[in-house]
């Protein structure tokens, strides 16, 4: 007979959620994971000793946790998706009946919480990593990723008091009027287009969001998110929100003050700095260098590490022409951006009077070099990068850090931050770095039985008390003390094959009375008369 279920709806009196979520679920894993309560000392401070009672802290991590896991940017619908969940109500403390909290509610206390409680949750999942073995320290890879602010272009407005410097407005004001003059990309003579910088224009929604562009992808208002990730696993050790309109290594420095002694309270050693060309920069080597730390960054493009047609004297600092004339370094300067130059020029009267003038410096008076303040530290990293351990390294970030800013934007929500301000984005990256963290410290299964395993030592059968042992005849006459008999011939390739058998009767008289003492040493003899370690014939017959 067909059989149609017939469904009813009844309140159910006996219902226990715990008993409804396995034990292995991700969510009732996380919460003995890690432990919450120093949320609730952390926050205290925020909170007066009167009035109605907040939304609990610990519950608070956890929805903004979920919502990284979940991949979920908006609180609404965050809400939604919690009610819908018995693991996640159980991992909220929450029963099926009680009511979640409002969504606004969960936005202003994102914007109560000082970003430094997202880090201080950032350090202990961390430090969990960091107790497992997850986490080597010795190299760091570091890289950046725009993400998109939570404001749109359409709504930009014109500075009425520009803050660049002169010489970036007459960059910007001709760069715009040659724009202007030429026939202009696809959709430049669209009524709504128009020419839009940072230096003349900002976001009212989110004053602190800055327009960039990806190559291939559209102009948008982003933030810049910097990126450390640790290559033994692959655990994110650092996170920052930093202005997008500025060049990745101006960032570099503070990422490293900030990385550096974070490992060192774990009890890391971090030797090695791995980057893209984008970080490159000749202040930047200096001072990672100065920290005790290798960087392994390639060098910029522009940079060339000889001058073509002029040899350089390390020891005098000096440039020696085609024509045998010296061009001392004579002073430093800097370029409009305030970086730090050195200037080589030749004697006046060396110009005038060399042949080659009219093709060396035909308009100058004197032949004139500039060169970077910072050039052995780009010297040893052009080294660095041509060698082969260069290229190892380079692979290695790309295989590293790269899949991790795949795994955040695709599968943590990092694809554009639901919140407004700098402060603000910075704890979105840290909460969905936080979240990554927590699902490689759950799927990690250590080998500990493996590993112990191949430490064990097994016993030796020639320390087994009460047995005397003999090996068969080998390929050749041969006589070695019993001290260093098992792990000589246990050493030996084939033929040489040797099998221990018990000592046979008929020939224990011939031998010494030797038996076992329980130690290293093998066996001992009993008799003063005799050396400590007696000789034996390996080719003594059957």
């Amino acid at each position: 007979m067909q059989g149609q279920k017939q469904y009813t709806d009844k309140v159910i009196t006996h219902f226990r959620l715990s008993e409804r979520v396995p034990k292995h679920n991700l969510y009732r894993r996380l919460d003995e994971l890690l432990d919450w309560t120093f949320l609730y000392r952390e926050t205290q401070h925020l909170y007066s000793h009167t009035g109605q009672p907040s939304l609990d802290p610990v519950v608070f991590f956890k929805l903004l946790l979920v919502g990284r896991l979940e991949n979920i940017l908006s609180d609404r619908r965050l809400i939604e998706h919690c009610a819908l969940r018995l693991d996640i109500l159980l991992f909220l403390g929450y029963e099926v009946d009680e009511d979640l909290p409002w969504h606004s509610t969960v936005s202003r206390t994102r914007q109560l919480y000082p970003p430094e409680l997202f880090e201080h949750l950032f350090e202990r999942v961390f430090a969990l990593c960091v107790a497992q073995g997850l986490v080597a320290g010795d190299t760091q890879a570091v890289d950046s990723a725009p993400v998109k602010a939570n404001a749109s272009l359409e709504r930009l407005q014109e500075k009425l008091v520009p803050t660049a410097p002169a010489h970036q407005l007459r960059q910007e004001a001709a760069r715009q009027a040659k724009r202007q003059a030429g026939p202009g990309p696809l959709g430049s003579t669209h009524p709504k287009a128009r020419v839009v910088s940072n230096k003349t224009h900002y976001s009212p929604t989110d004053p602190e969001a800055r327009i960039s562009v990806k190559p291939g992808k559209a102009r948008a208002l982003n933030y810049l998110c910097s990126l450390a990730v640790d290559t033994a696993r692959g655990i994110i050790s650092h996170v920052q929100a930093d202005f997008a309109d500025s060049r990745d290594s101006l960032h570099l420095p503070s990422l490293v003050t900030r990385l550096q002694p974070r490992l060192q309270a774990q009890g890391l050693c971090w030797q090695h700095l791995l980057a893209d060309a984008g970080y490159s920069n000749g202040s930047n080597y200096a001072f990672l260098e100065q920290r005790g730390l290798t960087p392994w960054i390639p060098v910029f493009g522009q940079y060339k590490p000889e001058v073509e047609g002029f040899t350089y004297d390390v020891a005098t600092d000096t440039y020696t022409c085609a024509a045998g004339k010296p061009l001392p370094f004579q002073k430093y300067d800097t370029n409009a951006d305030g970086g730090w130059l050195k200037l080589y020029w030749a004697a006046y009267q060396d110009c005038q009077q060399c042949p080659l003038k009219p093709t060396c410096a035909p308009t100058a008076r004197r032949k004139q070099l500039t060169r970077t303040a910072f050039d052995p530290p780009y010297r040893r990293a052009w080294a660095r990068q041509q060698s082969r351990q260069g290229q190892r390294m380079r692979r290695l970030r790309q295989s590293t850090v790269e899949p991790v800013f795949g795994h955040l934007i695709h599968h943590y929500g990092l694809r554009r931050v639901n919140t407004r301000g700098r402060a603000g984005a910075h704890k979105t990256m840290l909460l969905a770095a936080v979240a990554y963290n927590l699902k490689k410290l759950l799927k990690h299964r250590p080998r500990l039985a493996a590993s112990q395993a191949l430490a064990l030592r097994p016993e030796p059968f020639w320390n087994l008390p009460g047995w005397l042992y003999w090996w068969p005849a080998c390929n050749k006459e041969t006589e070695r003390t019993t001290s260093s008999l098992p792990s000589r011939v246990l050493q030996q390739p084939r033929p040489f094959v040797c099998t221990p058998r018990p000592l046979p009767e008929q020939h224990r008289a011939e031998w010494p009375p030797l038996r076992a003492n329980g130690s290293e040493n093998l066996y001992s003899n009993q008799s003063s008369s005799l050396p400590t370690f007696a000789t034996v014939n390996l080719n003594k017959p059957a």
